[in-house]
Parts: C-alpha cells; sequence; structure tokens
C-alpha cells in the first residue's frame, strides 16, 4: 500500500501536466505537477490561496460559476487558453459517499492541436466566404431576374383581365386566380431572396431588418422574443449587416441548442459606436466547453461576421441561467 501510495504521489507531483483540488470556498487545498505553466505560479504559493486571486480579474466571474457547477455534480471538459498556450481542462466532483467534498481538475497542455484547428477553422471560413458570395449572388438573381420578370408578367396578365373584363368575364375572373397564384409566388421569391442576402439592412437599416427577423422567430418559436432598439437607430450599413448576421445566429443557437423559453435582442448607439446583446434563459453556454462543439458553426460564423465589422464579441454565461452574446464597436461601453 506504502509503495501505491507513494506512486500516485510521484505520478502527480512529477506529471507535465497540472492538477489541483479546490474547496467548497474554492481554496486551493491541493496543487500537483507543472502548476507555473498553467497558473504562472509555483504550486506552494498556490497552497491555501483563493482561485479569485489566481485567475485573470476578468475572468473570475467565469471560474467560480464553473467550480459551484462542479459541486452542483457537473463534470465540465473545456478548452481554455492562459500563458500563450492552448490547455484541456477538466474539472469533476470529489465524492465521499454521497457528499461532495472537493472540486477536483486536471489541465494538459494541447497547444499543437490548437495550431492544427486554426487551420481547420480557416477553411471553414473560407467556405463560408464563398458560400456567402453564391448565396449573394442567387440572391441577386432571385431579386433581379426571376422577381422582376414576374413583376412584368403580373401586369401583362393585369391587362389583359382588364380587357377581358366585359367581354369575356369568365375569362377575366380565371386570370383574377392566376394572379392571386403569382403573387404568393413572388412573395415567396421575395421572401427565399432575403433568406440568402438580407439586404434590407444596406437599404432600409438595421432596425427593420430586426423586426423581421423577431417577426420571423415568433412564427415558429413558442415562447417570447422580444426587441429593444430605438427606431431611429442609424449604423454604418457595413457594421450594421455584421451586426444582424450575428444577432441572426445567436437568436438560432438559443432556439436549437439552451432549451430558452424567452430571448431579448437589445441594440443601442453610444459615442464610440454600436453596442449589441442577445439574451437568453436558457441552459446558458460556456464557449470553452468542449461538449459544445455542436454549436461551433454558429459561433464560427458570429466570430467571422465580427472580425469583418470590425466587432468585438464576447459570449458569457449567467450566474441566473442562460447565455449572453455581445457585439460591440472597438471601445464602446
Amino acid at each position: 500500500m506504502a509503495e501505491k501510495a507513494w506512486l500516485a504521489g510521484a505520478l502527480l507531483e512529477q506529471s507535465c501536466s497540472c492538477h489541483w483540488v479546490l474547496d467548497a470556498r474554492q481554496v486551493f487545498r491541493g496543487v500537483y505537477g507543472d502548476s507555473f505553466s498553467f497558473f504562472g505560479v509555483a504550486a506552494a504559493e498556490l497552497q491555501g490561496r483563493p482561485l479569485a486571486k489566481v485567475v485573470d480579474k476578468k475572468a473570475v466571474a467565469m471560474w467560480e460559476n464553473r467550480v459551484e457547477r462542479v459541486f452542483a455534480g457537473e463534470v465540465l471538459r473545456l478548452r481554455t487558453h492562459r500563458t500563450q498556450a492552448t490547455w484541456y481542462v477538466c474539472l469533476f466532483p470529489i465524492r465521499r459517499g454521497n457528499r461532495i467534498l472537493y472540486a477536483g481538475a486536471g489541465a494538459r497542455e494541447i497547444t499543437a492541436w490548437g495550431t492544427a484547428e486554426q487551420e481547420l477553422r480557416q477553411t471553414v471560413l473560407s467556405a463560408l466566404k464563398a458560400q456567402e458570395h453564391d448565396r449573394k449572388t442567387a440572391s441577386r438573381f432571385l431579386h433581379d431576374s426571376v422577381g422582376q420578370n414576374m413583376t412584368a408578367l403580373g401586369l401583362q396578365l393585369d391587362l389583359v383581365r382588364m380587357d377581358l373584363e366585359h367581354t369575356s368575364p369568365e375569362t377575366s375572373a380565371r386570370l383574377g386566380e392566376v394572379q392571386k397564384i403569382l403573387e404568393t409566388i413572388m412573395e415567396d421569391v421575395r421572401g427565399y431572396s432575403y433568406e440568402l442576402n438580407p439586404s434590407i439592412v444596406e437599404r432600409a437599416g438595421l432596425r427593420p431588418a430586426l423586426d423581421r427577423l423577431v417577426s420571423r422567430v415568433r412564427s415558429r418559436f413558442a415562447g417570447t422574443v422580444r426587441l429593444l432598439a430605438d427606431s431611429s437607430l442609424k449604423i454604418n450599413p457595413k457594421i450594421a449587416t455584421g451586426l444582424f448576421h450575428i444577432a441572426q445566429e445567436a437568436v438560432e443557437n438559443a432556439i436549437q441548442h439552451a432549451g430558452c423559453s424567452a430571448i431579448e435582442i437589445a441594440i443601442k448607439s453610444t459615442r464610440k459606436g454600436p453596442n449589441l446583446a442577445i439574451r437568453d434563459n436558457g441552459s446558458g453556454f460556456d464557449p470553452e466547453d468542449v461538449i459544445g462543439v455542436r454549436t461551433g458553426l454558429g459561433l464560427l460564423s458570429m466570430e467571422h461576421y465580427a472580425a469583418q465589422s470590425g466587432l468585438v464579441l464576447s459570449i458569457s454565461r449567467n450566474r441566473g441561467g442562460g447565455t449572453v452574446v455581445r457585439a460591440k464597436a472597438r471601445g464602446a461601453s
């Protein structure tokens, strides 16, 4: 038994990974392995210190929330960045009987995997850009060619219907029915053209585009959707398009993955630029949670549109539940 205990201790102490144990007050009770690479502090200096005094100030709430979830029985698998390296972190409850006494954690550097992932992300981004070009081309064809030709056809039918109104009322009535069918098709074409390329953002502004987005979402979402935006909102069209795409992706993620019953889209202008926030009351989403890869394409799309528009994108999990996606101009409050 003594040899087994020594071997377990040596494995932890001499590991190239970092392992630690936190108590219910989120204080380090044990630190093993290469803690300097992950925390930037030697293991002896971490012993007895609160987690909040070790992690970056901006990330304190996020890490405290993660530990709280572990003490509630969750196992978390995260991919995070620290000290210019990419790490895989696993947080798990340590039980004695039915009681959770500690939160255990292990961190392993996966920078090489991160580099491969970045290359894959660039490939996906290139595919997204190509897809965006194809969608715009198809949208222009539907709007400029199909839409205008159908409009001209509708006008010609209207003239023929009026010519036959007195000489052949029955034929005129039939033409009226044909016109109604044509109008339905034209509305579908306009709607599909908009889905492919919501140019309404550039033509009419962000507020009308968001109004239409909310209207479409309400038709298929059982919960409540609320839009908070000034009717006189004026934003640079290029930035507005990026904000719209981010809102669209965030809302879709909330509906598909969050299990929420309420979504709020809020947009305001500040002296330094626009500030967009999309909130939901769902299960919450930690962007570093590797289990959340099913929403990876949506997140990647949001990152793409934010970079394209010069916006800062952030995603956070509320302590009370739910997720907040924010996109704002650099320096905006």
